[in-house]
């Protein structure tokens, strides 16, 4: 799904911090959205953390550079790392080329049981008006930084 200049796929939920999360069994799947990757340019380093790290909601939880840029990832969520996505040592240009698919950056185990409630779901339709919403105040308030 397109909404405004970046694309969103439907069978993920996303959050004010520009992730996604795509449930798989008792896991997420985590990445980027579009939009993140857009607004970082071309990314050449991604730092993610091991395998059994606890994650806190607010906090960084990913390092990732661009050409002039470093940025923080954070969760939204609690919980553990089950695993980081090892390509993006040696390609972390595929945040680049396929946010969604091949440039997740970790699966996770979320403490919380009602971990969606926070996300945002591209499926209901009030949900994706609040979305489209925050992301009309996200390119505004971009656009007035670079002015």
């Amino acid at each position: 799904m397109k909404i405004l200049d970046w694309e969103f796929p439907e069978d993920r939920f996303y959050d004010r911090e520009h992730v996604w999360f795509k449930k798989e069994g008792d896991l997420y799947r985590v990445g980027i959205t579009d939009f993140f990757q857009k607004m970082a340019n071309e990314i050449v380093f991604v730092e993610l953390p091991a395998a059994g790290r606890s994650l806190e909601a607010g906090k960084p939880f990913v390092s990732v550079e661009s050409g002039k840029w470093v940025g923080r990832v954070k969760s939204t969520i609690n919980g553990t790392v089950a695993e980081g996505n090892k390509e993006l040592a040696d390609f972390p240009y595929l945040l680049n080329e396929s946010p969604y698919d091949e440039g997740w950056l970790i699966m996770m185990k979320p403490s919380d049981q009602d971990a969606e409630a926070g996300f945002f779901s591209l499926g209901d339709p009030e949900q994706r008006k609040g979305y489209e919403d925050f992301l009309e105040t996200e390119k505004q308030r971009i656009a007035s930084m670079s002015k």
